[in-house]
């Protein structure tokens, strides 16, 4: 008969994060109360009571959740359910993109610090403009209370446009689905979203200006801000 294997070789298993812990806790909700698609979430003072944490901590579970599509979050209205899923396929799902943004924030800079110095090179009046409307829709849906999610992408966009660039503007439709998971997490960290915006007017000045590496190291620092994102540990 063989001996049993020395239990000291065991690998400890990793403790779940406490986002981790916060969605499974709400996706068991979902489940139990029966939500379907459409279904509004209770409010997050609510959740937050229950659930025994911070506004601010639970703020965190949600923009994780959004991050994957399965919920909605909708200033003024709440959390509203896309799609009930699996707890097993979220946590795999969370734990991939964690460990794919670094090659997302990579594959920003290597683009867009080539594509913001080639709009201050190239830009036409007309660009300029779509940029100030960009950052002018950014500005309104913050002061309305919402995070400009919107906005954010459409001074993205505008500044890709401004470059002239075909190919570079195809490779970033290519990976737009992975920048909007960040676009997301990014600006649901408090104080982000005016942060975000104040970093986007520089960038815009320096197209403006038609200072290419300017609008570059502008570019950079704004990639390296937004790439600062943390779910709870």
């Amino acid at each position: 008969m063989n001996s049993p294997p020395d239990p000291r070789h065991l690998v400890r298993a990793p403790r779940p994060r406490l986002y981790e812990q916060l969605v499974e806790q709400i996706l068991v909700y979902i489940e139990e109360a029966q939500l379907g698609p459409g279904d509004l979430l209770p409010a997050e003072r609510i959740l937050a009571d229950q659930l025994g944490v911070s506004r601010a901590t639970l703020a965190q579970a949600l923009v994780a959740l959004e991050v994957l599509g399965i919920i909605d979050v909708q200033h003024g209205t709440g959390a509203v359910l896309v799609y009930r899923p699996s707890l097993a396929t979220v946590i795999r799902k969370l734990r991939e993109h964690q460990s794919r943004l670094p090659e997302i924030a990579e594959a920003r800079s290597t683009l867009e610090v080539k594509l913001a110095a080639l709009a201050a090179e190239r830009r036409t009046p007309e660009d300029l403009v779509a940029i100030d409307a960009a950052l002018d829709a950014m500005s309104g849906e913050i002061d309305g209370g919402d995070r400009g999610t919107h906005g954010d992408e459409l001074f993205h966009q505008a500044v890709t446009a401004a470059a002239h660039s075909p190919v570079l503007g195809q490779l970033m439709a290519f990976i737009a689905e992975m920048v909007l998971e960040t676009r997301i997490e990014s600006l649901g960290q408090p104080g982000r979203p005016e942060q975000s915006l104040k970093s986007h007017r520089v960038i815009a000045e320096a197209i403006r200006s038609q200072d290419a590496s300017a609008a570059a190291a502008a570019m950079q620092s704004h990639i390296d801000l937004v790439s600062d994102v943390a779910l709870l540990k």
